[in-house]
């Protein structure tokens, strides 16, 4: 059951901590959500009430609260992992020059977690807390290591009708196995990237967690017709290149998290992808075993080229 209410307190949170920087006014707040400005001051007095925003005395604008630190902490020992991630990536998005992110997951929903390296974090279109679709083709390097039944329930997520999609499940199926062979998952620039950009940036003027939904729903459906998955990778061959994303193994056999990378602009040659996922690897192999090390787990994975455990 929806709830227009909640939805409305939610929009407020999710902007503000997808401009975490930013102090927002009134009246920006009620043009940019879209909000009566009496219903919206009610629910930021409240929020103000209960620690969840505060508010600047000069300016009377708006951001997160004590509460929400509070709230994000407890969030965080979800994934102990976390805490081993930024000395890793900050030093990969150096040594790299590209952005680096992190990625959890929830029954429904794939998270951007944290990113680094991004130099104008409010220009950049994928914002902190942005949530795509859990389901095929999205997710895929969650996937590679997961079940039997648990990939079965992922290949029929990508399924779009009723009429079933060989082609689709087929390459899904090689894209996997190649994940998992290879240890990495390589995605190439689509045009649905691009629309997808476009919508979450002109939703910056207009923020909706409805219509952020929708983007991203229409985002996941496009991916499905368009080669998405690099399933092989010739050293000498430049390809564009949208993310590489290796796992990351908190406790369980499953991957924790995906760390990622971003904002690649220019493209790539194989050996260039090869080089990134090997230095991608490195960093989730010296987060997991900080974490397995930190936590007293006993089965520390072992690593070897290409596979993880």
């Amino acid at each position: 059951m929806f709830s227009k209410p909640t939805a409305r307190a939610l929009s407020i949170l999710d902007l503000l901590m997808a401009h975490p920087q930013k102090s927002f006014g009134l009246t920006e707040l009620t043009r940019t959500l879209n909000l009566n400005k009496a219903t919206c001051h009610a629910i930021l007095s409240t929020m103000i009430t209960y620690g969840f925003l505060v508010q600047d005395e000069k300016n009377k604008q708006y951001r997160l609260g004590p509460s929400i630190v509070a709230a994000g902490n407890a969030a965080f020992a979800q994934f102990p992992v976390l805490e081993y991630a930024r000395p890793e990536l900050e030093k990969l998005t150096k040594e790299l020059n590209i952005g680096c992110g992190v990625i959890g997951r929830s029954a429904k929903h794939l998270v951007l977690l944290a990113n680094y390296g991004i130099t104008n974090p409010l220009d950049f279109p994928f914002q902190l807390g942005l949530r795509l679709p859990n389901a095929g083709p999205l997710g895929a390097a969650f996937i590679a290591w997961s079940p039997a039944k648990n990939l079965e329930a992922w290949l029929q997520s990508a399924q779009l009708t009723d009429e079933f999609d060989e082609k689709l499940d087929q390459r899904l199926r090689i894209a996997v196995i190649g994940i998992r062979a290879r240890g990495f998952e390589v995605t190439l620039k689509t045009r649905a990237e691009e629309a997808l950009e476009l919508a979450l940036s002109e939703g910056r003027q207009n923020w909706s967690l409805e219509q952020q939904a929708q983007s991203t729903e229409h985002y996941r459906e496009a991916l499905c017709h368009e080669d998405y998955h690099l399933n092989r990778i010739e050293p000498e061959h430049r390809y564009a290149v949208c993310n590489i994303a290796v796992p990351v193994f908190g406790k369980g056999s499953e991957p924790e998290l995906i760390f990622s990378t971003g904002s690649i602009r220019d493209t790539l040659s194989g050996r260039q992808i090869n080089e990134i996922a090997a230095r991608l690897e490195t960093a989730a192999q010296n987060v997991t075993l900080a974490a397995h090390s930190a936590m007293g787990v006993d089965d520390i994975p072992t690593f070897s080229q290409g596979k993880t455990r």
